[in-house]
């Protein structure tokens, strides 16, 4: 159970009162898009059994759709792909490539489990909305598909450069234009997501700035994932959390137990508020405010904190060199220290941070705090402040707080770098190495040059994805899938022995 957190909290319990409305993107019907070829799913008639063979390794899960049968040849979409011409001038946006990696990669089955919440289909996937991206940069909501066939199927037809998940809907979002009253439509189940973008970190990261990312900045997403990772379940009780590389510069977090996908706006907003921790935009004023002694959260997170404090920032970032020191002496709560600090780092322009930052201690225990009001409880306080402004997590939180907000899907291609969007391990979350993730076209490559075969010792077949470096994340992704499904099961069981008496998680 959960430890209670009270909401007069240092820095965030209460609820965000006003929101920012954010525009939708236009919502474009299937007939609207100068799309490819895009057939109604029920209008083109394949073999199922041969887009999702039955061997699957998976043999936990029937397959998404069993019922389904067609006498046509499904040789169009789902014949096994000769090897493809990847060539060092192959690119990702290549209409052949995205092909290949739908028809031969993407791990259709298990998202179909891991949105649907069971084995064989439900309302959770059939009512759930997709938005493609499509190479003409057509943008397509409302998309949804009775089953993962009919999904991949469509996939294959359009070929998405990229599509992103919506929330369960009340009705098929197909159909909302037919209903009669528009209220019918609503928004009922989505999971609790977070966004963190290395793009907020730019007035504090000096080796990298907008889209680029390094080795050392990833600290900053790394810092942030052991955080919150750790306040979601300590703190909220959630267990089944899906940390996803955005492909780029980022991570999403998708909190998949039902009691996080059944939260209302309010409860979203709350939860967002008990992480916004920066105020203000203003780089040369203190962005951290909190009381002291620190909140619980913020006390365990300044512990886990300050291990990356002194390597990722002091040494790595060195943020206060030359100029940029004023920022830290603005920090700092006493005019008396600041002046005596300012002298110092003058005659020594080049003096790294790592020093500067052990010069305040120094002088405070030289003595430079004697004829002040300020004591070592005040400047210990506004140190750690400042550990928090350079390592809290930063998140747009206005991606938490909307149950509608679309949030890009895992396993899809970043139409910037060609990466696949992966899941990250929060048992080796310090080993995830961004830059190393796999780009489509490292992947088809690696299908061509498999010499192992395409049958297991026990006769199943090998999966394309299993000839190549997606499979330890695939596999990954399949065992949290498993877990999840393993729990809902155990919860309608339960709920039903219980009268469905949900619990509250304020």
């Amino acid at each position: 159970m959960p430890h209670s957190i009270s909401p007069e909290s240092s820095h965030t319990m209460s609820q965000v009162d006003t929101i920012k409305s954010e525009e939708q993107t236009q919502d474009i019907s299937m007939a609207d898009a100068p799309s490819p070829a895009a057939p109604e799913a029920d209008s083109v008639k394949v073999n199922l059994e041969d887009l999702f063979d039955d061997d699957d390794s998976d043999q936990e899960f029937a397959s998404s759709a069993p019922q389904v049968k067609s006498e046509e040849d499904p040789s169009q979409l789902s014949q096994p792909a000769a090897p493809l011409n990847v060539t060092s001038k192959s690119t990702y946006s290549d209409p052949d490539i995205m092909r290949a990696f739908y028809q031969r990669l993407f791990p259709f089955r298990h998202l179909f489990q891991w949105l649907n919440h069971s084995a064989t289909p439900t309302n959770d996937f059939a009512h759930r909305e997709f938005a493609f991206t499509l190479p003409n940069d057509a943008y397509l909501r409302y998309q949804s598909f009775a089953t993962a066939d009919l999904f991949r199927k469509q996939c294959l037809a359009q070929i998405p450069s990229r599509f992103e998940i919506g929330p369960v809907y009340s009705a098929n979002p197909r159909d909302r234009k037919t209903l009669r009253q528009a209220s019918s439509f609503r928004p009922l189940t989505k999971e609790l997501v977070f966004d963190i973008d290395m793009t907020d970190y730019d007035d504090i990261r000096t080796c990298c700035t907008g889209a680029s990312i390094c080795h050392k900045c990833w600290a900053f997403i790394t810092m942030a994932i052991k955080v919150l990772d750790v306040a979601l379940r300590d703190d909220f009780g959630f267990k089944h959390i899906l940390w996803v590389y955005s492909g780029r510069r980022g991570a999403h977090a998708w909190v998949c137990d039902k009691r996080a996908r059944e939260l209302d706006d309010s409860r979203r907003r709350s939860i967002a508020g008990y992480f916004e921790l920066l105020k203000g935009g203003d780089q040369g004023g203190k962005r951290v405010n909190v009381r002291h002694p620190l909140h619980p959260h913020l006390e365990r997170s300044l512990d886990t904190l300050k291990e990356h404090f002194h390597t990722s920032i002091l040494l790595e970032q060195d943020p206060w060199v030359e100029e940029k020191a004023e920022h830290l002496l603005n920090l700092l709560p006493d005019a008396t220290l600041k002046a005596a600090l300012q002298k110092k780092w003058d005659s020594s322009p080049s003096r790294p941070s790592v020093s500067k930052w052990a010069d305040i201690n120094a002088l405070a225990t030289a003595g430079a705090l004697s004829n002040t009001k300020t004591g070592p409880r005040e400047l210990l306080e506004a140190r750690e402040d400042i550990v928090l402004e350079y390592t809290y997590p930063r998140l747009d939180a206005e991606v938490s707080k909307k149950l509608n907000h679309l949030l890009k899907s895992p396993f899809v291609i970043h139409p910037g770098t060609g990466r696949v969007c992966v899941p990250i391990d929060t048992r080796k979350v310090e080993d995830f190495d961004p830059l190393g993730v796999p780009t489509v076209t490292q992947l088809l490559a690696e299908i061509n040059e498999w010499k192992g075969g395409d049958v297991k010792e026990d006769g199943k077949k090998i999966h394309d994805w299993e000839k190549t470096s997606l499979k330890p994340y695939v596999d990954f992704f399949a065992v949290f899938v498993a877990g999840l499904l393993k729990d809902e099961k155990t919860g309608v069981k339960r709920e039903r022995e219980e009268g469905g008496d949900p619990m509250e998680l304020f």
